[in-house]
């Protein structure tokens, strides 16, 4: 975050609650203070604490008077404002502490609306941020104990069959900090869904029909790597569509699911076409459907996209007589194909070569890339070349 900071404005860091927000900034309070920031100079408060009673701004106000009446601080001081969200009108009281340059300021909250247009409006060229998600599979490695290397294919046999063990751990138990490290798993998982459904979503929304937004969550995590229709859903349910579109923000705006549209020049074709629907973490999804290993391809496919969300890179799909599941798109246009499955043979290597194809062949793409189990080779289809990739090694090395 120290990059973040340098930039004198407001440092955002918004994510899924558990992903690791409030210990980031813990982190970045330690490292302050290593370097010589007397303790005095930071303040960190968790609004999320039932003991400041009702949020508000006048509440913040008040906290900070008694900090800089009591504690003094000699230096500029920082301060850290977790999961500020919930504080009704928030971005005043921050904004104008900005201007006044009395602080550096952080901010967390677990909702994207955190930077929607609302709250951008009154924080307009103050902010800069980061998003945080679960862990990625270096990360976890890491937190296994493994570290891979630029090159993971040249490991010893005997650390890649680790790193193939782990990354079965990974797709099953998913990336949150706290799961990987602990053995009660599918119970902290189950209250991670609760809390992100309850008080991120219930609570501050007042949503009069819980049950069915929790129904329509379990329908999304169970139907991860597919495409979904909101018509379709408001069947399903029976519940209107302008519902379903509402609680599909909200499902997304806390960062539990995701929804990426099929690639098209016209916007209005991307908003009418369905949407293929992922989850923040596989072992979320996994506690919630009470499936695994039926579903490996999807589990697949999931973590690719996650991977590629961090990236930070624009992901559609694309689909005409077959489906490419994800198309890269740069300022240039449509620049990368990839496709994932987790058994690459037979009628699956046909299947998924020829959506690679159709997408290749429409945006003029040179070079794709199928990311599988075991199978890695390059090959060359008509002129155009194919790289094969095991998906392991993929997420290790980039």
């Amino acid at each position: 975050m120290g990059k973040l900071h340098g930039t004198g404005q407001i440092v955002t860091i918004m994510g899924v609650r558990r992903a690791g927000k409030s210990t980031l900034m813990l982190q970045y309070i330690k490292g302050l203070m290593d370097r010589g920031l007397e303790s005095a100079s930071t303040l960190y408060v968790n609004l999320e604490d039932p003991r400041w009673g009702e949020l508000s701004n006048p509440l913040l106000q008040a906290i900070w008077e008694a900090y800089i009446e009591w504690l003094e601080p000699k230096a500029k001081p920082f301060v850290f404002l977790d999961e500020i969200h919930l504080v009704p009108g928030w971005e005043k009281f921050v904004r104008s502490l900005h201007e006044r340059q009395e602080a550096n300021l952080f901010v967390s909250g677990s909702s994207a609306k955190l930077l929607s247009k609302e709250f951008g409006s009154a924080l307009t060229g103050r902010h800069v941020g980061l998003v945080v998600y679960p862990l990625s599979f270096v990360e976890f490695l890491l937190f296994k104990g493994v570290e891979t290397g630029p090159r993971p294919e040249l490991a010893p046999a005997k650390e890649r069959a680790t790193i193939a063990r782990i990354l079965r751990e990974y797709l099953e138990w998913g990336g949150f900090p706290k799961v990987a490290l602990v053995g009660e798993k599918r119970e902290i998982l189950a209250r991670y869904f609760d809390d992100v459904i309850s008080r991120d979503i219930i609570e501050r929304y007042g949503i009069r029909k819980p049950d069915k937004l929790k129904s329509l969550a379990r329908y999304y995590l169970t139907s991860i790597s597919s495409p979904i229709s909101f018509n379709k859903v408001k069947g399903y349910l029976g519940i209107p569509l302008d519902t379903v579109e509402r609680f599909s923000f909200y499902l997304s705006e806390a960062y539990l699911a995701f929804f990426m549209k099929k690639f098209s020049y016209s916007l209005k074709e991307q908003e009418v076409n369905p949407r293929k629907v992922y989850s923040i973490d596989t072992g979320l999804r996994n506690t919630i459907s009470l499936r695994f290993s039926e579903d490996i391809g999807r589990l697949y496919e999931n973590v690719v996209f996650l991977h590629l969300l961090r990236s930070g890179k624009e992901i559609f799909y694309w689909k005409n007589k077959n489906e490419c599941d994800f198309l890269i798109r740069s300022a240039r246009g449509p620049e990368e194909a990839i496709q994932v499955c987790h058994t690459f043979t037979g009628e699956a290597k046909e299947r998924e070569l020829k959506g690679l194809f159709e997408a290749m062949e429409q945006f003029k793409i040179k070079s794709g890339l199928v990311i599988s189990e075991d199978y890695d080779a390059q090959e060359q289809h008509g002129g155009k070349t194919v790289r094969f990739v095991s998906l392991w090694k993929w997420l290790s090395r980039i």
